[in-house]
């Protein structure tokens, strides 16, 4: 079936996540993505893991995450032959994304200005993690480091505990969003207007944005969050809003639900003495405590069953292996699969848009490195000769089966 994005062209010089997430969900929709990586080494991504382990004896789970439907292509960036040559590929392109500190693609001569001499119609994505510009330009931008700067971590975990990092690398994930919503706007102003124009996507102003409601209401309020002693779910939640234990070591959450019905449902109404606002945020800790000793009366799926029968607003709280069990997962075929030349069967998250005439798919495997330089290269009239002289130069470089060595 047609694409939606089928015909548009993007050159991704990114490397880790948030670049390339966003430019593998242009990807899914039908984009051609043409990955420029590091010549020998690749994306930074390919020799980072968890566990300490490699899928398939070598390759880099993180990777793999974020890279499919992408062709590779392996440069060395600071070669003059290589700019000319990428500055070739980029007549035709639509977008360029990159995420390199601020001024590095610049120095490179790949910045936007250097694009767009070539192509007027470029629209040039950058991202970063704190601005073009400001007195943190220079700093490294990292996803947890932005989690910090920005007031997450602060409101995350327990009062008596040290700040808790997120247990994914949310900012990278939402700045990932925002370079394509950016640039999909992008692309219909082009449409309109025939113009070019130059994104700037930075972590910090993206998680910010992500935490709105909890600027307005410090700010507007003039309070500051205290995170809760117990398991509350938000530093700035009342009762019962949280997580709690179940009798047979697991656990559910319980969101906005009125207390007083949560009550007699549980067959708790001695705990109707809390059942104010004031006692709901005031005494929130102790209201917690209580309502957990009552949920730890429970096996879980009882407890779920009786929630759910009174329109309680509740779910079993699980860990990433028993999410992919979930009926509700199953159902909606969320968990999907891709053969990889290396890592073999590579299990996976398929697309989570549904669209009934343009389906998002997976088409391609996230590539080796280098995997697609050569039809690339020949694509612009690149001969075999030249080819084979970037490879044998080290300007270009290409990963195979044959030449992949397991990780120890």
């Amino acid at each position: 079936m047609e694409k939606a994005l089928e015909g548009i062209k993007v050159l991704d010089f990114s490397h880790l996540l948030q670049g390339p997430f966003a430019t593998q969900l242009l990807g899914d929709m039908g984009a051609d993505i043409v990955k420029i990586e590091r010549a020998g080494t690749g994306d930074m991504f390919r020799g980072m893991t968890f566990f300490n382990k490699w899928v398939g004896g070598s390759e880099s789970p993180s990777f793999l995450s974020w890279n499919r439907n992408k062709r590779s292509i392996a440069l060395n960036l600071k070669s003059p032959r290589v700019r000319e040559i990428i500055m070739e590929m980029a007549k035709d392109a639509d977008v360029v994304v990159q995420n390199f500190r601020p001024g590095v693609m610049e120095k490179l001569g790949y910045g936007y200005e250097d694009f767009r001499a070539v192509n007027e119609r470029i629209i040039y994505c950058s991202g970063s993690g704190y601005g073009e510009s400001g007195p943190y330009v220079s700093r490294p931008g990292q996803d947890m480091l932005i989690q910090g700067l920005t007031g997450v971590a602060a409101a995350t975990g327990r009062a008596d505990q040290p700040p808790v990092p997120l247990g994914a690398g949310m900012p990278d994930q939402l700045g990932a969003m925002n370079m394509v919503y950016a640039i999909l706007s992008a692309i219909i102003w082009r449409h309109k207007s025939g113009k070019g124009q130059k994104i700037e996507v930075n972590l910090m102003a993206g998680m910010m944005a992500h935490l709105n409601q909890e600027y307005v209401s410090v700010l507007n309020l003039d309070q500051d969050f205290e995170r809760p002693n117990s398991g509350i779910g938000h530093p700035g939640a009342e009762a019962p809003f949280g997580i709690y234990a179940t009798k047979d070591g697991r656990y559910v959450s319980i969101a906005m639900s009125p207390f007083g019905h949560l009550m007699r449902t549980l067959g708790a109404e001695e705990l109707l003495r809390y059942d104010s606002r004031d006692q709901l945020y005031s005494k929130r800790d102790e209201i917690w405590e209580e309502v957990n000793k009552v949920t730890l009366t429970f096996d879980c799926d009882p407890l779920l069953e009786i929630l759910l029968e009174a329109d309680v607003w509740t779910a079993e709280v699980k860990d990433f292996r028993s999410a992919t069990q979930d009926p509700q997962v199953v159902h909606l075929g969320l968990m999907t699969s891709y053969e990889h030349p290396i890592a073999g069967t590579v299990k996976c998250v398929g697309p989570a848009v549904r669209m009934s005439e343009t389906p998002a798919e997976i088409s391609r495997p996230a590539p080796m490195i280098g995997q697609h330089g050569q039809d690339i290269l020949a694509e612009h009239g690149i001969d075999a000769a030249e080819i084979e002289a970037l490879i044998a130069s080290g300007d270009m470089t290409i990963q195979t089966k044959e030449n992949t060595k397991a990780r120890s």
